[in-house]
């Protein structure tokens, strides 16, 4: 018997599929606030909401900056956006930052206790992947939604490589992306960039915060 059908043979997180879709429809630029006092991480925040990029991660590998992860969700629940928890790689950090007000999750890496945490307590998630086994294994777990990282090192041309055997997934380069490179990733095939570095003018990256086409 011929299987036809090969697009996805597991069962995809249909919600979560949904929410970074809808997501990165209206942005292709998550901004990832990194080791910030919670005032200076909500000025950059604002900054960044106010330039268009409506995908805002503040990471949490460092337990201290869960203050700040929950004063910058608190004012994206102000505005009805809601603030992505970046760096959680550990199980016990989805609860702190479900706690903190993190309205979806992104990891740098790969683990089933994080994926199946987030998904108990409906939290949108996505995970890191940086090899053809660990893009396999994702969507085992039903992750359609994909963090290349560290996009710099990998490069455009393995996002193109791996898109050749995995049609299904829907890459956001990370790690090292800026706005001289965020082009060459996005003709690739990723669907919006991850950036740390600050964005001094907005209207230069007014191409990201728009809509993708």
């Amino acid at each position: 018997m011929i299987v036809t059908d090969t697009a996805w043979p597991y069962s995809p997180n249909e919600h979560e599929d949904r929410y970074f879709a809808d997501l990165f429809a209206r942005t292709r630029l998550l901004v990832v606030l990194r080791g910030l006092d919670p005032e200076e991480a909500v000025r950059r925040a604002i900054a960044a909401w106010d330039g268009g990029a409506v995908a805002v991660e503040v990471t949490i590998a460092d337990p201290t900056h869960l203050a700040t992860l929950q004063a910058v969700a608190r004012e994206g629940t102000a505005r009805g956006i809601a603030v992505g928890a970046g760096s959680v790689y550990r199980h016990a950090q989805v609860s702190a930052a479900a706690t903190a007000g993190a309205g979806f999750v992104v990891a740098p890496s790969l683990d089933d206790g994080v994926s199946r945490a987030c998904r108990e307590r409906g939290l949108p998630h996505m995970p890191g992947v940086a090899t053809a086994s660990e893009i396999a294994h994702a969507e085992r777990l039903g992750h359609r939604w994909l963090k290349v990282f560290p996009a710099r090192e990998l490069g455009s041309s393995w996002i193109r490589a791996m898109s050749g055997p995995f049609p299904w997934a829907r890459w956001i380069a990370t790690g090292g992306v800026t706005l001289d490179s965020a082009a060459e990733f996005l003709a690739a095939g990723c669907a919006a960039v991850g950036m740390g570095e600050p964005v001094g003018d907005w209207s230069a990256a007014r191409s990201l915060t728009g809509a993708a086409t």
